[in-house]
């Protein structure tokens, strides 16, 4: 296929493109929603990797296959999972703070960021628009990507070079600053953590399961003592206690 055969493609919309667009388009848009609503870090990296996916698809559509190639497999699949690694390895949460230092931050960064995107993009149109593209034909002569490759591999090959370096860098950076390393008093052998089982005030025997002695079997439901009170000792603190009811509340056979 030649290049003025895939540039005239690329200028007609087909009904396969349409469908395409139609059901990618809405995700695109409502992953970058979520990336700026997500609170948690994690999450709002993966909401991105959902618009890059779709932006993939469209570029691949558009009869550019190495861009789309590109940015599902080096954008998506190598630095957004190097970057969701990063974040896991250093420990972001849900409870990252989400109180304003600055009062009228928020407020004031969207503004910005709005007239920021207005600014960058009326320049491109004014710079771009009415522009006629030269040296296509003579850049894909032997291909599209063979042309990129050629200038990747040898004008821009210490550029390339460079930024594989500095992501591997960043990679690395990320899990040395991350690693903590325990005090040698801080570790705890065999028989520390015996004594401190058995120190006054511990109970070393096992916990109660949650729900024993209960009319519910929720993992988040107390269990209950044989004398019939509450202990919190059977629900892992990373869970929330949950209401019980005034059936909940009951002893076992007394509440017929």
């Amino acid at each position: 296929m030649t290049t003025q055969t895939v540039l005239a493609a690329a200028g007609g919309v087909s009904g396969g493109e349409e469908v395409t667009f139609y059901i990618l388009a809405p995700l695109a848009l409502i992953g970058a929603i979520g990336m700026v609503a997500a609170r948690n870090a994690v999450h709002s990296a993966l909401w991105l990797v959902l618009t890059m996916l779709c932006l993939g698809v469209f570029y691949v559509l558009q009869a550019g296959p190495f861009i789309g190639m590109v940015q599902i497999i080096v954008y998506t699949g190598a630095i957004m999972m190097l970057f969701l690694f990063v974040l896991m390895l250093v420990g972001r949460d849900a409870s990252d703070s989400l109180i304003e230092t600055l009062r009228g931050q928020r407020v004031a960064a969207v503004l910005l960021g709005l007239g920021f995107a207005g600014l960058v993009g009326g320049g491109l149109y004014r710079a771009l628009h009415g522009v006629q593209a030269v040296g296509l034909d003579q850049a894909n002569a032997e291909g599209n990507v063979q042309g990129i490759a050629r200038l990747l591999f040898t004008k821009y090959v210490f550029a390339f070079e460079l930024t594989s370096a500095l992501l591997i860098t960043a990679a690395v950076g990320a899990m040395v600053l991350a690693h903590v390393e325990r005090r040698k008093e801080d570790k705890m052998d065999q028989v520390a953590t015996m004594k401190a089982r058995f120190a006054p005030g511990n109970y070393p025997g096992p916990k109660p399961g949650p729900g024993v002695f209960a009319t519910s079997s929720s993992v988040a439901t107390p269990a209950r003592l044989p004398d019939g009170r509450l202990t919190e000792r059977g629900i892992s603190p990373i869970l929330p206690v949950r209401e019980l009811t005034d059936e909940d509340t009951l002893l076992k056979g007394t509440d017929k």
